[in-house]
């Protein structure tokens, strides 16, 4: 199967921080809020709004930002 579409076979719980690098396939959100994702770390994050609880979201995260993320119990997914 091509890994770029595998299920994920990893996870982790995420602690938002403006600089530290998750490299996420998708994340896992268990308490609704706002998620500030960068996509690259050299990119601005983006935020998902209003982000209910029990989505996944299937978006490559570089960086999860404590700035603009109120959502909470983060899971990434590898």
């Amino acid at each position: 199967m091509d890994p770029s579409i595998a299920p994920a076979s990893r996870a982790a719980a995420v602690t938002p921080s403006d600089t530290a690098i998750v490299g996420a396939r998708a994340l896992y959100i268990g308490t609704a809020g706002d998620v500030a994702i960068a996509p690259r770390r050299d990119m601005d994050p983006v935020v998902f709004k209003s982000v209910p609880a029990g989505t996944i979201l299937p978006v490559h995260a570089a960086i999860v930002a404590l700035t603009g993320t109120t959502a909470s119990n983060i899971i990434a997914l590898f």
